[in-house]
């Protein structure tokens, strides 16, 4: 299931610092965090789904990548989007 506007919308409100801040990096991994949760759910239940499958982890590398370019420029921000979406890394 794709993502609603409002749950974008709420999303980006409580990431970014306006409504209209869609850029920022913390916003990019929360959204992402948010459709890797619904493609894990999706794939528990379609087991054989390999087209989701390389979707996701498409997207966990883009991830990864987001963290990592977060972690190199401002490691505060980097540790409050960690602990705020309970990600282990």
């Amino acid at each position: 299931m794709p993502l609603t506007k409002d749950k974008k919308t709420e999303i980006i409100t409580k990431y970014g610092k306006s409504a209209n801040d869609s850029g920022r990096t913390e916003v990019q991994v929360a959204l992402i965090s948010h459709r890797i949760l619904e493609l894990t759910e999706h794939l528990k239940i379609h087991k054989e789904d390999h087209h989701s499958r390389r979707g996701l982890l498409k997207l966990v590398g883009q991830r990864r990548r987001l963290l990592n370019y977060l972690a190199k420029t401002d490691i505060e921000r980097y540790r409050f989007l960690i602990q705020e979406l309970g990600l282990r890394r």
